[in-house]
């Protein structure tokens, strides 16, 4: 779920220089604290989306809604949101930051009252189409009320012929080309789906005899919820009084899973497309080590994104793991006006670098990957006005190289560093002694593949390659511009 090409907050004084997802689903039908457990389940999804959060319960005759801005645990902790989101059945949604586009109307889950009955739907990823048809239905009558891309959906639903409602969510969804995991609720059932791809991700679990999709295992976790399997590519799960169901409507051709889901994205504790994501990382860390040896005392995380791949680099190069950097985990987004002066200083306010243990060591710094290249020259900077001899930069991932049009916060390519420069040229940037990335075939064997099949790509990788397995409709036509509505009224 994205605003159409809104602009990215890239000036907020802590120079947060990652990519990010979009936002995270769950839904639960059948039990009695649906509302409660969708709480949880977000919660546990907060890293896949801060801005905003919004939860949609039906009671077996009404549905309840409640959406804010901000974190879950900021907006869902007290009895009485939690008790007028009656019912047995709920939806929630996390959605991750943008400027121009935070106006709670693009706030998820989105709800419509349809021709026949109530429908909430959430969204994870992007709709690579949205914009070609929003300018179709707009064109024949529709009116929309967000910029959200998911709204498109609930159109396309609305205007379908058929009519039973999973029939008319299938006829929507083959209209549109993009990376989506996507799950519904109407006033009878819960409707979960993957795109025929498989982008994006989607699990179905259990709790007692109520069932979940959710975005991550770690959601099933935090309610104590058995993990049955992933939701298949190009799937549709639908869950009702009489079970569960799967229905296969759409042509699926070789998955394509989002390989950073391993490399950045999920949480470390979650199980994705059946492997760990924390030993996934470790192994990236091993593998790198492998290729990109170099002399030095210290092997340190680049808190805390960089922490397992630093651990499998120090497992692998025998050099001491340490924890030279210190994370603040207590600052927020909007602590402070960023004038020029704070701005320089905003590293420091996430991260300090522990000078006893730094100090006169060649040290090897171990990240996750580099985006615009801001955080890691002051992180490389910081060590080094701790004290350190010298200043090694390995990282989990290939260059990127390209942005991502399937529900990643990714900005424009002109500003990702490795589209501007080679590896030495970035190397002089962050002001390092040396910069290593992992190789295009080094990620597949931590992946537990021989190497990268050129001719059918085992994972989508589009950042570090530009091979986009989804068509670019509205990229490649010019559609993809920002829309009218910017901001609103509290």
């Amino acid at each position: 779920m994205t605003q159409q090409s809104v602009s990215r907050n890239i000036c907020n004084p802590f120079d947060d220089d990652k990519l990010h997802e979009e936002c995270g689903v769950f839904g639960i039908y059948g039990h009695e604290e649906a509302s409660a457990l969708t709480a949880l389940g977000l919660h546990a999804l907060q890293h896949r989306g801060q801005e905003a959060a919004g939860i949609v319960s039906h009671d077996g005759r009404h549905f309840h809604s409640h959406k804010a801005m901000g974190k879950v645990g900021d907006n869902f902790s007290t009895e009485d949101i939690i008790g007028a989101l009656k019912g047995a059945a709920a939806l929630g949604h996390n959605r991750y930051a943008t400027t121009g586009g935070t106006v709670l109307r693009n706030v998820q889950p989105i709800f419509a009252d349809l021709a026949n009955g109530g429908l909430a739907v959430a969204h994870n990823g992007n709709l690579t189409n949205a914009s070609t048809l929003r300018k179709q239905l707009v064109a024949e009558g529709s009116i929309f009320q967000s910029t959200m891309d998911t709204e498109v959906i609930i159109h396309l639903i609305a205007n379908s012929k058929k009519i039973k409602v999973v029939d008319r969510i299938v006829d929507a969804m083959h209209k549109i080309t993009g990376a989506y995991s996507l799950v519904a609720q109407t006033s009878k059932k819960m409707i979960g789906m993957r795109d025929p791809l498989g982008v994006r991700p989607l699990v179905l679990g259990k709790l007692d005899a109520a069932y979940i999709l959710t975005s991550e295992t770690c959601a099933l976790d935090i309610i104590g919820a058995e993990f049955i399997r992933d939701v298949a590519p190009g799937e549709v799960i639908t869950v009702d009084e009489t079970g569960v169901k799967s229905l296969s409507p759409f042509t699926t051709p070789p998955r394509r899973f989002c390989i950073f889901e391993h490399i950045y994205f999920a949480r470390p504790d979650s199980v994705v497309e059946n492997r760990s994501v924390y030993d996934v990382r470790k192994d990236i860390g091993r593998q790198l080590a492998t290729e990109k040896k170099v002399e030095a005392d210290l092997v340190i995380p680049v808190p805390d994104s960089g922490t397992p791949a630093a651990i499998g680099y120090a497992e692998e190069s025998g050099i001491p793991f340490e924890l030279g950097i210190i994370r603040n985990h207590y600052v927020g987004r909007t602590f402070i006006e960023p004038t020029d002066q704070i701005r320089h200083l905003g590293v420091k306010l996430k991260h300090n670098a522990n000078r006893a243990l730094i100090e006169g060591k060649r040290v090897v710094l171990v990240d996750d990957s580099i985006v615009r290249g801001t955080t890691s020259t002051k992180i490389v900077q910081m060590v080094r006005d701790a004290g350190a001899k010298e200043v090694h930069m390995r990282i989990a991932s290939p260059p990127t190289t390209h942005s991502c049009f399937y529900g990643v916060d990714t900005p424009e390519r002109h500003s990702l560093l490795a589209a501007r420069f080679d590896v030495d040229e970035m190397c002089k940037f962050i002001g390092a002694d040396s910069l290593s990335f992992i190789s295009l075939d080094g990620l597949y064997i931590a992946m537990g593949e021989k190497n990268r099949n050129t001719e059918q790509p085992q994972y989508c990788d589009a950042c570090f390659t530009g091979d986009y397995p989804v068509d670019l409709v509205d990229h490649n036509s010019g559609l993809d511009q920002e829309l009218t509505l910017l901001s609103e009224g509290s």
